[in-house]
Order: structure tokens, then C-alpha cells, then sequence
């Protein structure tokens, strides 16, 4: 029988079936999918076979998935969800503060496996006139390079009704580092979900993982919002020195530019790259965290 892995809790799966009844299923010990080591074979979107005792069969093919590498530098992937028609990250300027580096490690993850990303910026009820400046400056540089960005307060209702609309008839990876507000924005558009929130740690103004699992919500017929654990930190898969640029969509475009064409506009001359950090038309914050993930990568780190 045919199913949607609507959540994972551990060892058991939730499957939904066409005829929308909800099946726990496992995995046989032996289940292995071809090519990918992962943390586990099959996620949320996955559609899967199983049979009759409970057990998954089969996987089949997947259009899309976003994965990363887990911060323990661990040699399996983690495959966060599959088959998506876009990622909503949210990011947040204060408790606590995303940090550049990892919405560019994220935006690159999902260009690679051919996910459109929106950025969402939460709490913005929070901010002080320096930091809704800071904010504004940072959704200037999104815009400019092409990603589209809401500003909303999820605790106050604000801008999420421009969310639903974003959301509607698609199925939607939610992310993002813990704490910046995901279980309140999955309250606010799905009725009676009672997702569990938590509060910013004052010591360390960082979140505390409230979702164990993943899990996959209905909104409306056709329209689905996946809710995934908070991430601490995103380690970058399987990418080639000379293949980064390519994700990042600003630099990409640049470097046809560059006198050489293997250039790694880091320090040859007629970089047109660096020429364009230079001249303010790529931002300076972009081109630090691409100089970052190529470091990680020529070290073997996430190899």
C-alpha cells in the first residue's frame, strides 16, 4: 500500500494513505537506500510503500530534499524533509540572533537540491530603530540577490495572514535555528495543532529545541507546512570546491566575468568577483560566508 510519511517520531513513522487514515509504520533493520548514508532512510514527504504488518517496502523517487551534515561532523547525512515545493526559513534579529553565516549555509544547501527558499523575519515587535535598521539592511541584501523576504510577529498575529498566502496549495519545509518563533507561526496557521513552545534562554539568548520530530501539518487540501526540530548549526554536502559559487546566486552570476574561468575569486587577478565586493555589489557578509563553506570544504570537513 502506498503512503505520505507525515511524521517521524524515532523508530516509527506515521504514514497517511490516500483515503486520509493515518498508519504506524517501521523500517526493517536491512533497509538501506542506495548511494545515501543518512541518520535515517526516509523523511517526512517521502511517499513509501508498506505492507501489511506495518513495514516499509520501498521509497520511491523523490523530486527534491534538503539535507545536511549534523554539527558532530558525523560521516551520515541528515535528510531534513522531502519532495518540497519551497523552504520558509526564519530568521530572527534578537533572541535570538540568526547569524549571516547560517541563513547563506542554508540558502546554498537548498539552491543545490533545487529548493526556493522565502525568508521570513520574525519578531520584529522586539526591535529597537538600530536593529529594525540592521534588519532592513539585511532584507535589501536578500531582495537585491533575488529571495523574497516577510517581515511578520508570529506572537502578535502580524503578517500571517500574507504567510498563508505564501503557503497555499504547497508543501512547505519550515526551518531555522531554535527559538526564532516556528511552533508560534505553526499555532497561528494551523488550527488546534497545540505546538509546543519554548522560551529564549536569557543567559546564552539562544533557543531551546521544543520539536522532537518532524512532523507534517495540513493546512488545507493541497496546502502542507512541515515543522522540523530547531538547527544549531548547518554543515554543508558533497560539494565540489569549484561548484559553491554556483549556489550562491550573486556570485554565480558575477564570476562569468572572471578572466579565469576555474577562478575561485579568492586571489587571482581580474577576479570580477572581488571586484564586485569591493565596489559594495555583493555584500560583504554573502562573499565572508562563501569564503567559509569553501574553507570547510577544501579541509575535508564535511567529507
Amino acid at each position: 500500500m502506498k503512503g505520505l510519511i507525515i511524521k517521524n517520531t524515532g523508530n516509527d513513522y506515521v504514514v497517511r494513505t490516500h483515503d486520509g487514515k493515518n498508519r504506524i509504520c517501521r523500517l526493517k533493520g536491512s533497509f538501506r537506500i542506495k548511494g545515501i548514508k543518512s541518520t535515517s532512510p526516509v523523511t517526512v514527504g517521502d511517499y513509501v510503500e508498506f505492507d501489511d504488518a506495518g513495514y516499509i517496502t520501498e521509497l520511491y523517487e523523490r523530486k527534491n530534499y534538503i539535507v545536511r551534515k549534523p554539527t558532530n561532523l558525523s560521516k551520515q547525512l541528515h535528510i531534513i524533509a522531502a519532495n518540497l515545493d519551497q523552504a520558509i526559513l526564519v530568521v530572527t534579529i534578537k533572541r535570538p540572533v540568526t547569524l549571516t553565516m547560517f541563513i547563506d549555509r542554508f540558502l546554498a544547501t537548498a539552491e543545490a537540491y533545487r529548493v526556493p527558499t522565502i525568508l521570513v523575519f520574525n519578531k520584529i515587535d522586539l526591535l529597537n530603530k538600530a536593529e529594525k535598521n540592521h534588519l532592513n539592511e539585511l532584507i535589501q541584501i536578500y531582495k537585491n540577490i533575488g529571495y523574497q523576504c516577510l517581515t511578520i510577529s508570529a506572537a502578535k498575529g502580524d503578517g500571517i495572514d500574507t504567510l498563508k498566502t505564501l503557503l497555499a496549495n504547497k508543501i512547505s519545509l519550515l526551518s531555522g535555528n531554535s527559538g526564532v518563533g516556528k511552533s508560534t507561526i505553526i499555532n497561528q496557521i494551523v488550527p488546534n495543532s497545540a505546538a509546543k513552545t519554548g522560551k529564549v534562554s536569557t543567559t546564552h539568548q539562544k533557543g531551546v529545541h521544543t520539536t522532537t520530530f518532524s512532523e507534517m501539518y495540513e493546512i488545507d487540501t493541497n496546502t502542507f507546512l512541515i515543522d522540523t526540530p530547531g538547527i544549531k548549526g548547518f554543515g554543508m554536502v558533497n560539494m565540489n570546491e569549484e561548484e559553491i559559487s554556483h549556489f550562491f546566486i550573486e556570485i554565480f552570476k558575477i564570476s562569468k566575468q572572471c578572466y579565469f574561468n576555474n577562478c575561485s575569486h579568492r586571489h587571482e587577478p581580474d577576479c570580477a568577483v572581488l571586484k564586485a565586493v569591493n565596489e559594495g555589489q555583493i555584500a560583504t557578509s554573502r562573499y565572508e560566508s562563501y569564503l567559509s563553506i569553501l574553507e570547510d570544504v577544501s579541509e575535508g570537513k564535511y567529507r
